[in-house]
């Protein structure tokens, strides 16, 4: 909804980009079968762009991304981010497209500079928040989630640090995943032993703990913060799954945080 309001220009002179521009960004993203256009009712810009990434969000999760930042980058290509030029697409749209790409885990400036929040600026509250929106997107096995941009950490590395950080002040920076994670979990009172057990709830936790350090073994270690987060022979399913289970420990640490 955000995005398309950027495109809107109903109530305003034509501005860009146009409509021959977003058929092209269709394309390159492999959407164009997901436009509303191509029955031969024309629609206006944002309810056609409003449709195709309806359709991504249910269908194609990772080629609607590719769209979401081209449409910004192509908008900011035209001046529609600053208030001197024609296509200026107003205030109101900015800040609304701001705080809905901020509960992502994206920061739009007003100048429409699109990044991923980097959590090394962040602490306490909007460091929680931060980490929240990465679980979210983690849990939809969204690639990028897995490798935090602007740190050398994990997603659950990052967020025992953030963990340790917020009981003690302070996390230790030379220890390892296991030991990192092992330390979070039981300052939030969490088991991390089957064998010390007690209840159904520690056994899920302490399944938890051995399923992150699996998945951190899984990862691939070369090029942290860029391309895959993990080797080219685990297959798009296995990718996923740890990408998924990934966001539900981090999501229980967050919880119980």
């Amino acid at each position: 909804m955000a995005l398309s309001r950027l495109v809107d220009d109903a109530k305003v002179e034509t501005r860009e980009p146009s409509h021959s521009v977003l058929e092209d960004a269709f394309l390159r993203t492999g959407l164009s079968k997901a436009d509303p256009n191509r029955n031969g009712r024309p629609i206006g810009k944002a309810k056609r762009l409003r449709g195709v990434l309806h359709w991504a969000m249910d269908n194609d999760p990772d080629s609607g991304g590719r769209l979401a930042a081209l449409i910004i980058s192509l908008i900011k290509g035209c001046g529609g981010f600053r208030d001197s030029s024609p296509n200026f697409v107003g205030k109101e749209a900015i800040a609304d497209a701001t705080e809905a790409f901020r509960a992502d885990g994206f920061s739009l400036g007003s100048d429409g500079d699109l990044r991923p929040v980097v959590l090394e600026s962040l602490s306490g509250k909007g460091m929680t928040e931060a980490l929240q929106a990465y679980v979210r997107r983690a849990q939809r096995g969204a690639e990028d989630a897995a490798l935090l941009a602007g740190t050398s950490k994990d997603l659950v590395e990052a967020t025992a640090a953030h963990v340790l950080t917020e009981r003690f002040g302070a996390y230790p920076t030379t220890a390892n995943f296991p030991t990192l994670l092992g330390q979070a979990f039981v300052a939030l009172g969490l088991c991390v032993d089957p064998n010390a057990a007690a209840s159904p709830q520690d056994r899920i936790d302490a399944s938890l703990y051995a399923l992150a350090c699996a998945t951190n073994a899984l990862r691939n270690k070369q090029g942290v913060g860029h391309g895959r987060p993990f080797p080219a022979s685990v297959n798009t399913d296995e990718a996923r799954n740890a990408i998924a289970g990934m966001g539900i420990v981090a999501s229980r640490l967050l919880m119980r945080l």
